[in-house]
């Protein structure tokens, strides 16, 4: 209640020119709120649990749930390690890979797709070679996984590269001065004080594996049940059945918000 009459204080203080700063930030916060609104209130409509557990938004579901883990198990076991080098170590051309690293984040996806095709795919640079080993990695349930991991990846990177940095120096001398080794250091020093900021990145690489469209459907294709995850499903809903796009649609929007809700509880624990 204090601070309710502190705003009102201030807000009658400064009279007109506080307006100046509510008035732009409630238009750019109604583009953010409104179109989710018109999307749960426009699902309400349309018979939403038929839609959101009928066969084809069930599948979609579980593919989505099943390869974003994946990628994220993936990311965890890969990234983590590469962090932690880009973090602590010094190196020649660090710069250039850490620009390599963060370059999915805001590479296009639709060429993320289509660069992934032209390496990986039957005719590309690198899949005659898979071929002979029997691999074939275009328009199926792998390929989903790599195009995730591709776009998905950088972003734990570089959230566990900045908790691994933010751990300070004295704590890594006084562990080697004890005689901790490498893996000591890394398992029971850095690992657990950059634990919030890799959980974090792990949330974050899940949720943006979980939306993930633009380079799955060029370099995986939307078959059904086999490469077909949410966000293609609400693509396809939308010309055929557009009762499952908007189901699917709110399912994704809460799964963000909660996950989204359970990062910034972190942040705040790790400003505390």
């Amino acid at each position: 209640m204090k601070k309710v009459k502190q705003f009102f204080s201030q807000f009658l203080h400064d009279g007109h020119l506080t307006w100046l700063f509510i008035l732009p930030g409630a238009l750019l916060l109604a583009l953010f709120v409104l179109p989710l609104f018109a999307v749960f209130l426009r699902a309400s409509d349309v018979n939403f649990f038929r839609n959101a557990f009928s066969a084809q938004a069930f599948k979609a579901l579980q593919l989505s749930l099943l390869t974003s883990s994946v990628t994220t198990m993936i990311t965890i076991l890969l990234g983590t390690p590469f962090a932690y080098i880009l973090a602590r170590w010094s190196f020649r051309f660090k710069s250039w890979v850490e620009l390599f690293v963060d370059l999915p984040i805001v590479l296009p996806p639709s060429v993320a797709g289509l660069a992934l095709l032209i390496a990986f795919g039957r005719r590309g640079l690198f899949g005659s070679v898979l071929s002979v080993f029997g691999i074939s990695l275009p328009f199926t349930g792998a390929a989903v996984v790599l195009a995730q991991t591709f776009v998905a990846a950088p972003l734990y990177v570089r959230s566990a590269r900045i908790g691994f940095a933010h751990v300070e120096k004295q704590l890594e001398e006084a562990a080697r001065v004890e005689g901790a080794n490498q893996w000591q250091l890394f398992y029971e020093v850095m690992f657990p004080l950059a634990g919030r900021a890799l959980f974090s990145g792990a949330i974050l690489t899940w949720t943006r594996a979980l939306g993930e469209f633009g380079a799955t459907i060029l370099f995986a294709g939307n078959l059904e049940g086999v490469t077909q995850t949410m966000p293609m499903a609400i693509y396809l809903g939308f010309e055929r059945n557009l009762g499952i796009a908007l189901a699917l649609s709110v399912v994704l929007v809460i799964v963000s918000v909660f996950l989204l809700m359970l990062t910034r509880r972190l942040e705040k624990q790790g400003q505390d």
